[in-house]
């Protein structure tokens, strides 16, 4: 897939509108760069804002109804993370999706992943608190679980940050939030369907087990294989909702 910023239709250009943003007001300019910064990033995990889309400051600072340094700061915050670019003559746009980056941070989070899990399985102390934690979140009867997405995919996060906090690295920690950060944007889209849901209860479940018995070797194998089968799924779901949503902006 690929998408390009001067391909994309504007807003200025004819294109379809960007979408309405709650208003944000009061505060300080910290404050307001905050609150800019998170009603953007939250369009574009939902795919409200796509890649290839432009808009400019002045646009978003009138949907907000706030000045342009708040919305500059936030704007050039998320350039810093890799989600926007800005071009002198074009203005802002999203970055079109890097698949390749995208795996080889999936990649990234199984190393650190795995290594957490084997130091797990080698504890010599009792179970950690975070494991109890899991396993009232995961190990639930069916009528239990949760079924809204955006709910499971915090929980999914959770889940596999609580293994990596666990085993006590706090630089591998600290890496994997930010892989997570990075990923965030595909990963949730995961969870848009009730089969994909479904899945994740139970191959969570038996990574759990595997490390509550300290099966160390089983774990790893089986943590695998569920991130791997996650990023498939994520690339076919993320091809369609942004062929979904292309189609809605042209409509």
């Amino acid at each position: 897939m690929t998408s390009s910023a001067n391909s994309a239709p504007s807003v200025l250009d004819g294109g379809p509108p960007l979408p309405v943003l709650p208003l944000v007001t009061g505060g300080s300019r910290a404050s307001l760069a905050e609150q800019v910064y998170a009603a953007l990033k939250r369009e574009l995990h939902d795919f409200r804002l796509i890649p290839g889309d432009r808009f400019s400051e002045a646009e978003v600072g009138q949907r907000l109804g706030v000045s342009r340094t708040p919305v500059r700061e936030a704007l050039f915050r998320l350039r810093n993370e890799g989600l926007l670019e800005v071009e002198s003559k074009s203005g802002w746009y999203v970055r079109p999706l890097d698949f390749n980056r995208l795996d080889q941070l999936y990649d990234l989070r199984v190393v650190l992943e795995t290594a957490s899990v084997v130091k797990l399985c080698g504890r010599r102390e009792d179970e950690p608190a975070a494991l109890a934690e899991l396993k009232a979140a995961w190990l639930v009867p069916v009528a239990e679980r949760l079924t809204e997405a955006d709910a499971v995919g915090a929980l999914d996060e959770r889940f596999h940050a609580c293994l990596v906090t666990a085993a006590g690295n706090e630089e591998i920690a600290r890496v994997h939030r930010e892989v997570t950060d990075k990923i965030r944007v595909v990963r949730r889209l995961d969870f848009t369907r009730v089969d994909r849901i479904d899945a994740t209860y139970a191959e969570h479940g038996k990574i759990l087990r595997a490390v509550i018995q300290r099966k160390a070797d089983q774990a790893v194998l089986l943590l695998k294989t569920h991130v791997e089968q996650s990023k498939s799924e994520v690339r076919k779901i993320t091809l369609a909702t942004l062929h979904e949503a292309r189609a809605r902006g042209r409509g």
